[in-house]
């Protein structure tokens, strides 16, 4: 293993190529980019976009924050409890229902990129798109990898449990746990097509295993 050092916005034009050339059978690729807040995975997405675009490529991004489940089914044991955070917080169901699978090989390309408002907790009510062929969906939030999302390329953002402790908000430190749960269990790193070192996020650095 070899870690390189690359600056963001070097970083976001190799992605972009590599996500470029990448074929997927029915023409879009699912792309996750996994984090926790500490890593901004969100941000990360975003600098993809335009990129992509640059390269004939037309791409959406998803936040899980936009597909939680509702406050009485999320929150049924307490708002700060890091088993249920780590088990049932993502909709996981209408994220497949509504943007994995009609991006899947043979569906429509006809999606949504938001499902539920957490701060009204009512349905976002958003219009469905089309995707055109070839379209990127990048999925950026925590806890994508290991379970039942199907992505055809993954990005994990790694933090160290000492960096994630320094700069995870404070309202958020109560899920905590449930990252080391993650990190123990799942062991995203070994299953990201491409994991990025960010314990600086002005300096990530890319482990080299497939890149």
């Amino acid at each position: 293993m070899r870690v390189r050092p690359v600056s963001p916005e070097a970083l976001a034009e190799e992605l972009a190529d590599r996500l470029a050339g990448h074929s997927a059978p029915g023409g879009f690729i699912r792309v996750a980019v996994d984090g926790s807040p500490a890593a901004e995975p969100d941000a990360f997405a975003d600098a993809l976009i335009d990129p992509l675009r640059v390269r004939g490529r037309p791409a959406v991004r998803v936040s899980t924050a936009d597909f939680l489940r509702p406050a009485s089914v999320r929150l049924e044991f307490g708002r700060t409890d890091p088993d249920a955070f780590y088990d049932g917080w993502v909709d996981e169901a209408g994220l497949r229902r509504e943007v994995l699978d009609p991006t899947a090989p043979g569906g429509s390309g006809r999606v949504i990129t938001r499902l539920w408002d957490a701060a009204t907790d009512r349905a976002a009510r958003e219009p469905y798109v089309t995707l055109p062929p070839g379209a990127v969906v990048i999925v950026s939030g925590a806890l994508l990898l290991g379970g039942v999302l199907p992505f055809d390329f993954t990005v994990h953002l790694d933090v160290s449990p000492a960096a994630l402790a320094r700069r995870i908000p404070d309202d958020l430190r109560w899920t905590i746990p449930a990252y080391a749960r993650y990190r123990d269990e799942v062991d995203p790193t070994s299953l990201a097509d491409l994991v990025v070192r960010v314990d600086d996020l002005k300096h990530p650095a890319v482990v080299e295993d497939g890149f």
